[in-house]
Parts: structure tokens; sequence; C-alpha cells
């Protein structure tokens, strides 16, 4: 997909401020058994195609308004997610300036989740 100048500008000065980590790190917190929670923020359209397994769901469009009420630990461990890691940022730098701690994007998101064959889970 291309992205506009402004968006890939918004984006990266998000990542300025934010962790990111990669599919691989994540799917080992899983094997681990490691507590985080695992947040895909893509659209529900995107969701319901498919998600990565353990993934629970809060759009970019409403984790702002949402997120406490699903996750009150401001301190908890939360990997965000989207399609390649753009949304995720902008969502994580989002949850930060609401007060959360302990929150980091998965650069490379859905797309290189599928394409390591991780686990994913379907509602379809």
């Amino acid at each position: 997909m291309q992205h506009s100048s402004g968006f890939l500008e918004l984006v990266n000065d998000a990542k300025s401020r934010i962790r990111e980590t990669v599919p691989e790190a994540v799917r080992k917190k899983q094997e681990d058994g490691a507590r985080f929670f695992f947040v895909d923020v893509r659209e529900d359209c995107e969701w319901e195609r498919g998600h990565a397994a353990g993934a629970i769901h809060l759009g970019k469009g409403i984790i702002e308004r949402d997120i406490e009420a699903t996750i009150p630990d401001h301190g908890a461990e939360i990997v965000l997610y989207c399609g390649g890691g753009y949304r995720s940022a902008l969502a994580a730098d989002a949850l930060q300036r609401m007060g959360y701690t302990n929150v980091i994007s998965m650069d490379g998101g859905w797309k290189e989740w599928c394409s390591m064959d991780y686990p994913v889970e379907r509602t379809e």
C-alpha cells in the first residue's frame, strides 16, 4: 500500500516516542507464557477475516475510548499490531499520552505475522 507523505510523517513522529518489537519476539513471549495484552487495532472487517492467535480487538477508531475499560492497569504490558505497524505506532503514541507506560507497537504487523506462519484465528 502506498501511504501519503503526510501520514508517513505523522507515523515517523509517533515512532520517535514509542517502543517497537517484531513478531518473532511477540511469538516467543506467547510461547514462554508471558502475561501481556496483545491488541489488534485494525478495522472490524480486517479482524473478522483473521487475527493473531491470542489477540483481542480494539480498533484504532475506538481504542482511546475503550482502553481503560478493557485494560484498566496503566502499567500492564500491551503489544499493539495492525496491518504493517503504522496504525499501531499511532495508537501506541496515543495510549502513552493517556498514561499507559508499557505500550509496544509490533513492527511488520499482521502481514509479517502471517508470513511467518504464526498461529491465527478466524471468526468468519
